[in-house]
């Protein structure tokens, strides 16, 4: 059964290329292969295909097989505090199905709803609440499979800012990034039933980003970015193979790390970036360099091309800088989105080797633009929704996002 699911794993993914059925698209790495968008929109403006009402929430956008997917909070009834999950039409918007449980948020900060985005896997939908309820349901249907009260049963401490990271399947298994050092910062969890199957991971509470799989010099292991540290640990449960220390403010572990090249990039909010060389004898780890001040991430995910990341750094904007050494090329001086205490854009690759990118900012508003060692070129920019810090979802040449009221579609040129 396991290398059943395997084989359906590797299948599913070559199949749905075009799908945008993770966050941060198929590949985990804001890569959306579709080339051609068009460097000028009518007069007029996009096109907008659909619009239906939505509750706050900080999930992102998930689509596969013509169905759009995202949480929500809804207004409390007298049945209390709850979580919700959506499904509608990809082509029409209209509501396919929902599926709400209680979720009593107290006193959690930025409380307005849900933070992870769902995983649409092998015609099932994975996914977390801000509270630490993991579950699993019918892709079709929105039918309840299984649902974990993870925080519960694991006795776990929740992030400062709820659970947020999203569910990553991995060869047979779901991985949830929920534990602390008793747990495991790693739940490997049955797919067909939630049951744990193992665990990894001796950090003291979670962070916020889904782990990272790595392979190099012909081996695989997970990279889990925790508020104390960088662990580098083995598939199927155990000790941790490397880890490198690195103590972040509030726990802000949020970006997902990126692997090009060898090199390992982190890069954190009150303590800047990490360059970490994975050498050829799994369980060896080398910092490269470190830079507090001028290299500071926070939400968003680097992009990577030949040699040279793209960050929206905290302080300065866009930022561009080689991955080996930390060398800045250029800064945007926060043209791409405004200056703030908490910056945010989702990057994403349309046409890697022509720099070609589609960004959603805090504003909303969503920019074309091509990237290079040389600098940023603008091509067009629309406001889509209002302000947002939720991921858009792409396929089928279009783009679906949401802000605290709305989910939307629209055609791209």
């Amino acid at each position: 059964m396991r290398a059943l699911w395997i084989f359906l794993s590797l299948t599913i993914q070559s199949n749905a290329s075009s799908d945008w059925w993770k966050w941060r698209g198929p590949k985990g790495d804001g890569t959306w292969d579709l080339p051609g968008i068009a460097k000028k929109i009518p007069q007029t403006g996009l096109r907008r295909v659909w619009k239906i009402p939505l509750s706050p929430g900080y999930s992102g956008v998930t689509a596969r097989d013509g169905r759009i997917y995202t949480m929500d909070r809804p207004p409390s009834d007298p049945t209390g505090d709850r979580e919700r999950v959506l499904c509608v039409n990809a082509k029409s918007g209209k509501s396919e199905w929902e599926y709400a449980y209680a979720a009593k948020y107290g006193n959690l900060d930025y409380g307005k709803g849900p933070r992870a985005s769902l995983t649409i896997f092998d015609s099932k939908v994975f996914g977390l609440g801000a509270m630490g309820r993991a579950f699993c349901l019918a892709a079709e249907t929105g039918k309840l499979r299984w649902s974990r009260n993870l925080a519960v049963e694991e006795k776990i401490d929740r992030p400062n800012w709820g659970f947020s990271s999203s569910p990553e399947p991995f060869e047979g298994v779901i991985l949830y990034h929920v534990g602390d050092r008793d747990s495991g910062n790693l739940l490997a969890l049955d797919p067909e039933n939630g049951r744990t199957l193992w665990r990894a991971g001796d950090d003291e509470k979670a962070g916020y980003a889904p782990p990272l799989i790595v392979h190099h010099q012909g081996g695989r292991h997970l990279v889990c970015w925790g508020p104390n540290k960088i662990m580098g640990l083995p598939i199927g449960g155990g000790s941790e193979l490397w880890s490198v220390p690195y103590e972040v403010k509030y726990g802000v572990s949020i970006a997902k790390p990126i692997f090009e090249d060898g090199i390992l990039l982190v890069c954190g909010y009150w303590k800047g970036s990490r360059a970490i060389s994975l050498e050829e004898a799994q369980g060896q780890a080398r910092l490269l360099w470190a830079e507090e001040e001028k290299i500071k991430g926070l939400m968003s995910q680097p992009l990577y091309s030949e040699g040279v990341c793209y960050l929206l750094d905290r302080s300065h904007g866009l930022t561009a800088f080689r991955l080996r050494t930390g060398e800045i090329l250029w800064r945007d001086g926060h043209r791409l989105t405004p200056e703030g205490r908490n910056p945010q854009c989702s990057l994403v690759w349309t046409d890697k080797g022509e720099g070609e990118v589609l960004a959603l900012n805090a504003e909303g508003e969503l920019v074309f633009l091509g990237l290079s060692p040389q600098g940023c070129r603008e091509y067009w920019r629309e406001q889509v929704v209002g302000r947002t810090w939720a991921h858009p979802a792409y396929s089928e040449r279009r783009i679906y996002a949401r802000d605290d009221r709305s989910l939307v579609c629209w055609e791209l040129p």
